[in-house]
């Protein structure tokens, strides 16, 4: 019924203006509408990230959104460092770490977060 049909990953946040800084400047992503000053669109990829004021920001304790990033994951971890975005270490059975790389079964992952919290990932190979 759905499974033709994009989703919309959605993340609370507490405030838009340093949402809006950290999602367009830092991570790079473009907006493509908005609701006032209550909701912010963004392209990424094909798909779209809806980031929006709520007094919930912040709960959520789970991976919010994770990107495909293949070949390139070293690339951009890098990159977000040098723009002071700060990556989380997670002690998982059967990863390994190298850096702020989670290696596990040829793959690579990295996780980090907004400045509300939601947990972002990065999958790469």
């Amino acid at each position: 019924m759905l499974g033709n049909i994009d989703a919309v990953a959605n993340l609370a946040v507490k405030d838009m203006t340093v949402a809006r800084r950290f999602y367009e400047d830092t991570l790079g992503l473009a907006q493509v509408d908005s609701e006032g000053d209550e909701v912010v669109v963004y392209r990424s990829g094909n798909a779209r990230v809806q980031v929006y004021r709520s007094s919930f920001a912040g709960t959520n304790q789970a991976t919010a959104v994770s990107w495909q990033v293949g070949a390139d994951i070293g690339r951009l971890v890098a990159a977000l460092q040098a723009k002071g975005v700060r990556f989380e270490h997670y002690d998982m059975p059967g990863t390994k770490r190298e850096g702020d790389l989670h290696l596990a079964d040829g793959m690579k992952m990295a996780w980090f977060k907004d400045p509300d919290g939601n947990i972002l990932h990065l999958i790469g190979g």
